[in-house]
């Protein structure tokens, strides 16, 4: 291992056991280590990206608390500041905290113990009282208007070590676009992830090993396919059945192997390791993190990962939930159609059906119709589109999807979209499926 991946190593060590609440700056962290200025500032931007630290304008970065896979759902202090564009004017030691819920400060001065627990956020303009009140309570306050606030306020806040934050926004904006994270928030939550699923803590071979190794291993777990580690964690390849078949037992392990091999991290979507696994015929991925191994994921947990998901019902809805709520499934003569009219948020600019939304409806249609055969594991890899009408706000669209052709590696399907008795779309659709 280099020495700059071991600086880049200690440094992250170093950041992760900083107390919360930390502020961290390119220059201090480079003085203290005795580093270069772009070494302390790759260790910081990697520990970002871990949710081990948070920088906020006009503020700086800080060692937080890494938030659990089960309250993703939750935002810090530190994340509303950025959320509202906000400034801190006190409390800096309590931007790491989790904000349980918002109250807006509207309430008579005698109501407000009644809505306020620990670590809520009252937002509220410049009434100095409820400021007050708040912070005595437990909750962190959001200034809404840009209203400035007192040294009292602002001494408060920092012996509480709750947040004071300035934002210029009004306060129904400041709700909406708080509330818009959270729900946003939610929707990833329910985004399965590769950590969901992975295998810890791996049967690995070690480079030095042998393919005699290889084969203990495999009469011991059953298991044919491993990555191939080096002394520091680091996956340098994986080996399976196929390339250990005409092996000498004493061979080196590094030099059947397949060197640098894909791999995951363990926020990768599942759907994004499905399409990677069946698009390079891959049948595990080691999950990597910080460069070093962690687990691994093999084809049949991806699939039946996928299956399971599509039998839970969704709390949060996307995007393609409040377009495809809009449609229903009929079946009259021949496939499956989705029936349903356009809303005004479907349309272009210029009131047609937007192409995003046409490609939506098309790749539904297609899972609609691949579901009929009993085939779910798919991954969509091509569409050759023809627009042969405009739709328009309101109208009624019919779609379907005619299987052409399926082999056990491939589909290929027609998809038709219809409006008003008119042909408005055509396009030819090739679907990748997994083996199973």
């Amino acid at each position: 291992m280099s020495s700059l991946s071991s600086k880049h190593d200690q440094l992250l060590e170093h950041i992760m056991a900083l107390p919360v609440g930390t502020r961290i700056s390119v220059r201090q962290l480079a003085q203290q280590r005795r580093v270069s200025e772009g070494t302390a500032y790759r260790a910081i931007k990697e520990a970002q990206a871990q949710g081990f630290v948070s920088t906020i304008e006009r503020v700086g970065t800080v060692r937080i608390e890494r938030p659990q896979r089960r309250a993703i759902d939750r935002l810090t202090f530190a994340e509303v500041v950025n959320i509202v564009d906000g400034t801190v004017a006190g409390g800096r030691r309590g931007l790491h905290k989790t904000l349980h819920k918002f109250v807006i400060g509207a309430m008579e001065l005698d109501a407000i113990p009644r809505y306020i627990e620990p670590n809520s956020l009252m937002i509220v303009g410049n009434r100095t009282e409820v400021q007050r009140l708040a912070l005595k309570l437990g909750a962190a306050v959001l200034v809404s208007g840009g209203f400035d606030v007192s040294s009292e306020i602002w001494r408060l806040a920092d012996e509480r070590e709750l947040p004071v934050i300035i934002s210029a926004y009004d306060t129904f904006t400041i709700a909406s676009m708080i509330n818009r994270a959270i729900y946003d928030r939610m929707i990833k939550k329910e985004i399965l992830q590769v950590r969901d699923i992975a295998i810890r803590s791996p049967v690995v071979l070690q480079v030095g090993m042998t393919v005699h190794d290889w084969r203990i291993k495999v009469r011991e777990t059953n298991h044919s396919r491993y990555p191939v580690v080096d002394h520091t964690g680091k996956v340098v390849g994986v080996v399976t059945a196929r390339d250990t078949e005409e092996a000498a037992d004493e061979t080196p392990i590094e030099r059947v192997m397949s060197p640098r091999p894909l791999t995951v991290s363990s926020t990768t979507s599942v759907a994004a390791a499905a399409h990677m696994m069946v698009w390079e015929g891959i049948e595990m991925l080691p999950v990597v993190d910080n460069g070093r191994l962690i687990g691994v994921i093999t084809r049949e947990d991806v699939i039946k990962a996928m299956q399971f998901t599509q039998r839970q019902p969704q709390v949060a809805e996307t995007l393609e939930d409040q377009v495809m709520k809009h449609f229903r499934e009929e079946r009259r003569e021949g496939p499956v159609e989705l029936i349903g009219s356009v809303t005004p948020q479907m349309t272009s600019r210029f009131g047609n059906l937007s192409t995003g939304v046409l490609t939506m409806l098309i790749t539904n249609a297609v899972y609609v119709a691949l579901r009929q055969h009993r085939r779910t594991d798919a991954a969509i890899t091509g569409i050759t589109l023809q627009l042969l009408h405009p739709v328009d706000v309101e109208g009624e669209i019919t779609t379907s999807a005619q299987l052409i052709d399926m082999s056990r590696r491939m589909a290929y399907l027609d998809v038709t979209l219809s409006a008003d008795e008119h042909l408005a779309a055509k396009a030819l659709v090739s679907v990748q499926l997994t083996a199973r």
